[in-house]
């Protein structure tokens, strides 16, 4: 069975935090917490990122949770067609290392054009399943 949840956030500093709520509340709902803490820190990581870097001007983004099967997908929906690239932050960069988290952290990840404008990047997670109905 598949679950599947989404919720848009407006394009505000807050809306990082709200995320991470949701992403929290919904695992945790579906008896997934196992998985919880890395998926919170990619749902920060990459809502920060397309609140930064993804959002047109006032533009928020969409977050979209789906459990399969033992595999929670994560979705991060923005407004802008510019594909993020991870790279490697010098130890006094204070940002930069959003992506390697997400690659380190998951055990997928990748990036989608969105119709009829926008991306979507995804990352996967492995879990002991769960109830999820």
């Amino acid at each position: 069975m598949i679950e599947s949840v989404q919720r848009f956030f407006e394009a505000r500093p807050e809306s990082v935090r709200q995320a991470r709520e949701f992403a929290s509340a919904t695992l945790v709902g579906w008896g997934l917490a196992e998985r919880t803490d890395d998926i919170r820190l990619c749902v920060s990581e990459l809502a920060t990122n397309a609140l930064v870097h993804g959002t047109v001007s006032d533009h928020g983004f969409l977050v979209r949770l789906e459990a399969e099967d033992d595999v929670v997908r994560l979705e991060v929906h923005d407004s802008r067609r510019r594909r993020p690239e991870t790279r490697q932050a010098d130890d006094t960069d204070v940002s930069g290392r959003g992506l390697v988290l997400v690659a380190a952290l998951a055990d997928g990840w990748g990036v989608q054009d969105r119709t009829p404008l926008g991306k979507i990047v995804w990352s996967c997670f492995k879990t002991a399943g769960g109830s999820t109905g």
